[in-house]
């Protein structure tokens, strides 16, 4: 097999395309693997009771099978925010990209002063224990610190015990108001680190976080309006290139609603401006674009949009 060198910053994410029920699923997971091993990618998921995408892939992945992926995406890594000494803090599953940028730091720059900070319900849920036991062997400026909620009858617990405050947090990483931070977990997780920084004091400038969880939306109003039938004195033409599909936006809905409810497919995951999955080519027209990182200046300068948070201004003609 020929295998591709494959490029990408540790701490990015990509969008995988998942089969699943009547059409596919688009999820985006964070790469856990180094891009210092180029030639593998890993991603790290846990299958929850509710969960779609990842039962799927447990249910169904083996050897040799193939999906359709997209990115790499994100610009939640290291190399975008060099610094002296780096603190890594993560909840659940948001220890991923924490793993992926500390693997590289392992093989590039293993001195490098990092203190890795971990959070979970209980001692059997703290993913990659083992290894990080291993690389705090073998890195001479890796500091490790766990915190679990709640003991358990599973596994013996000798470390600390709580939820991450202005009172553990000096316990952990004693300098943590001289490190750059990088935060990843459930919102609720990082919502508590981030208060608490600005408490003490913290400088937010060095502060970088990592969330997948959309913001609340309103509903709006089907957008869809064949051609040729009366459009509302506010709804905006939209003309769909390639599907030679004529519809028109309502005010606030997006390019990527329109796109629905014209029959018009445009691959999404997210939806909220940071994956990147539904770049577009805008042709002519104007748009409100709030993105949330989604996309670079110089592909916006190129006339692409992320269809999912672009608003039209003026009549459009999108590539799609």
């Amino acid at each position: 097999d020929n295998q591709t060198w494959f490029r990408y910053q540790p701490g990015q994410f990509m969008t995988l395309e998942l089969p699943v029920g009547e059409g596919p699923l688009l999820r985006s997971y964070t790469l856990s693997s180094s891009p210092s091993r180029p030639f593998s990618i890993a991603v790290t998921v846990k299958a929850q009771a509710d969960s779609i995408g990842t039962r799927w892939m447990f249910e169904n992945l083996n050897i040799g099978s193939h999906i359709r992926a997209f990115g790499p995406a994100g610009s939640f890594s290291h190399h975008n925010h060099p610094a002296a000494k780096y603190l890594f803090l993560s909840a659940g599953s948001g220890i991923t990209p924490m793993m992926s940028m500390l693997r590289w730091l392992n093989d590039c720059a293993p001195w490098t002063d990092v203190t890795f900070v971990n959070c979970a319900r209980r001692p059997e849920e703290i993913i990659f224990r083992k290894e990080l036991e291993l690389l705090g062997s073998a890195m001479p400026g890796l500091s490790l610190g766990f915190l679990i909620e709640e003991r358990s009858s599973r596994k013996s617990w000798f470390g600390h015990i709580g939820r991450i405050d202005a009172v553990r947090m000096p316990l952990l990483s004693p300098d943590f108001r001289e490190r750059e931070v990088f935060c990843c977990g459930p919102e609720p997780f990082m919502n508590a680190v981030r208060d608490m920084l600005e408490t003490v004091g913290f400088n937010m400038e060095h502060y970088h976080q990592e969330s997948f969880s959309a913001p609340a939306v309103e509903a709006v109003a089907a957008p869809f309006t064949n051609a040729g039938t009366s459009q509302s004195p506010q709804a905006m033409p939209v003309q769909f290139t390639l599907s030679d599909v004529q519809a028109s936006c309502l005010p606030g809905q997006t390019v990527l609603q329109v796109a629905r409810a014209g029959g018009v497919r445009i691959s999404a995951a997210c939806e909220f401006g940071l994956c990147g999955t539904c770049k577009v080519k805008k042709l002519s027209g104007e748009v409100e674009m709030d993105h949330n990182g989604g996309i670079l200046d110089e592909e916006i300068t190129e006339g692409l949009i992320l269809a999912c948070c672009s608003k039209p201004l003026t009549p459009l003609e999108i590539e799609a």
